[in-house]
């Protein structure tokens, strides 16, 4: 069986997060209309309050929540922890297989032909030159990528990312780690980025869009993206 796994904690000092519970409640009801077959649904999280009970509860680890995002912006998020989802552990928690997802996304399509692949790993990854795999969305077979985790080592990774030209932090190091011979979900797999490829909503919604990710200042449930029609169709 599948699962998903999302990820919400109480972010550093001077970032201002916007991911209350709700967030993951909504997520969990677009995953449940649009991926049917049975799945488990979990956060990783510290903080469990107010979340549906159909929501598992994983506990978040302290493993690298120290170590900041190399980008130099206080209000860019550090996600080096959610590098442990590559050790061997992750099976236990997790399952065999499983989908991180981003809360910042909107779902607007059937999701099995991009989670029901082959491959033991397939990721996002039609950003930018600066972005390998984007973080926000990747399908692992459990342990498939253990080097991800286990040669991370904050510095030297730090430096491979700089060096790689990878930007952001967990997915930095997935990019620098892996290199570029991955699978990854592109537009013609109706996975689009809102900022880059929809213009932050000045261009329509393709009609082959399954997933739409808000990675960036403005996130779906927003007063700017709630003025979206299909923002609002679907996000909720």
């Amino acid at each position: 069986m599948l699962s998903v796994v999302t990820w919400r904690w109480t972010p550093h000092k001077g970032y201002r997060s916007t991911f209350g519970p709700q967030t993951v409640n909504v997520l969990r009801r677009m995953v449940a209309r649009h991926y049917p077959a049975p799945h488990r649904f979990i956060c990783v999280t510290d903080d469990d309050k107010g979340l549906d009970p159909a929501v598992e509860v994983v506990p978040l680890w302290r493993d690298y929540a120290d170590v900041p995002n190399p980008s130099g912006h206080p209000r860019n998020p550090s996600c080096w922890r959610r590098l442990k989802a590559f050790s061997a552990e992750a099976a236990q928690w997790f399952g065999g297989r499983f989908v991180s997802l981003d809360l910042d996304v909107v779902i607007t399509g059937a999701l099995a032909p991009l989670w029901d692949r082959p491959e033991d790993f397939v990721a996002w990854g039609d950003t930018n030159g600066r972005t390998t795999y984007n973080g926000s969305m990747y399908l692992l077979t459990a342990g498939a990528r253990r080097q991800v985790w286990e040669t991370f080592e904050p510095r030297a990774a730090i430096r491979a990312c700089r060096a790689a030209r990878q930007f952001g932090s967990d997915q930095a190091w997935i990019g620098a780690c892996l290199g570029r011979g991955e699978a990854r979900w592109t537009q013609a797999d109706g996975v689009y980025s809102y900022r880059n490829d929809l213009l932050e909503g000045r261009k329509p919604l393709p009609a082959n869009a399954r997933v739409v990710v808000f990675h960036g200042h403005i996130d779906p449930w927003s007063a700017t993206a709630q003025r979206l029609p299909w923002v609002r169709e679907h996000y909720q």
